[in-house]
């Protein structure tokens, strides 16, 4: 089958361009994407040439991911449905994860592709109700999700948000929604205010404020939960004395070849270190229903749509950062 795809080709070259796919299995679902979102970090750490595989970093004599398709989050409209599968309509609106490529790919699978050939597992139908592009950054919205919901945090904790994009967006909404505080800290104003603060959370730009300090006024009982969402070991490290004993750490930031933690210091108050990674069908199920339930909000979080024939333009604006940039979307109808 013909298609076209974004294609990041060498290190920072990306284009849209025509390729192949397979035919679809009688298990797949074939669909005619409307709109993708980019994972910021992880695609364009993808298109520079950083990682080889998922959270696996690049290392020096290992082989260059290209040419490769990045991505894996999609909405669209269901064309085809193979002969097993019985849950999903033609016409109905769909979510769709990582798709089928043919040809020479470093990897196999795509997120920016249409029309997307994708297995019967990695398709979510999407409410009625809810607007597709909402949807269309799930599983990273599900990664924000899973660092919120991973421990048994209490109404009534304190939680620290280590970072300001997307994955902590969510996180902090996630960890809002079980009924804990939040500070969020960050290095960007605008993307700061984007978070809904009720009495007691706090934001921090770690710019012009010192973390440490402003922590230990907000929190004088002690933290029961940071997430990092930045891939910062030196602030997980410095927070770990003001965490309750038995606190949690959660880490969900790409570390590259740098992600050595010292966990002896995490012995002084017996502290506990959780990694979520990926997605899986419970998570993704309870993401979107926390957004159809308004509890998790995606929308207000787009700050840029380009036409996918511009999806240059939209990688290099997420790595030079030339303007305020948080999530984008790239539209192909």
């Amino acid at each position: 089958m013909k298609a076209h795809a974004v294609v990041a080709s060498a290190p920072c070259v990306v284009d849209y361009v025509p390729v192949s796919v397979p035919d679809p299995t009688d298990d797949d679902v074939v669909i005619r994407v409307t709109h993708s979102w980019i994972s910021n970090g992880t695609e364009s750490s993808f298109v520079r040439g950083e990682r080889i595989q998922g959270d696996t970093p690049r290392r020096e004599g290992d082989p260059l991911p290209f040419p490769m398709v990045p991505g894996y989050q999609k909405v669209g409209v269901v064309e085809w449905v193979g002969a097993n599968v019985k849950e999903i309509k033609v016409g109905e609106t769909v979510f769709a994860t990582i798709s089928k490529l043919a040809g020479d790919f470093f990897m196999p699978l795509g997120g920016h592709v249409s029309p997307a050939v994708t297995h019967r597992s990695q398709v979510w139908k999407i409410p009625p109700h809810l607007d597709p592009v909402a949807v269309s950054g799930l599983v990273l919205t599900q990664v924000g999700y899973n660092c919120g919901s991973i421990t048994s945090i209490q109404p009534g904790d304190f939680a620290v948000v280590i970072g300001d994009g997307l994955v902590g967006h969510w996180a902090a909404q996630t960890i809002m929604h079980r009924g804990a505080r939040v500070l969020m800290a960050g290095k960007h104003d605008y993307r700061l205010s984007l978070l809904k603060l009720r009495p007691g959370d706090r934001i921090v730009n770690i710019t012009r404020e010192n973390l440490l300090d402003a922590v230990q006024e907000w929190a004088p009982g002690g933290l029961r939960l940071v997430v990092d969402t930045v891939g910062s070991v030196a602030t997980l490290e410095a927070l770990m004395p003001f965490m309750r004993h038995r606190g949690d750490l959660v880490s969900a930031g790409f570390h590259g070849t740098n992600g050595a933690i010292d966990i002896q210091k995490m012995r002084v108050r017996e502290l506990s270190l959780h990694a979520p990674s990926g997605w899986n069908r419970e998570r993704m199920d309870r993401t979107l229903e926390l957004i159809s339930q308004g509890a998790i909000t995606t929308a207000p979080l787009i700050t840029h749509r380009f036409p996918v024939a511009q999806a240059a333009r939209a990688f290099e604006l997420i790595n030079t950062k030339k303007e305020p940039v948080l999530g984008v979307v790239l539209e192909w109808t």
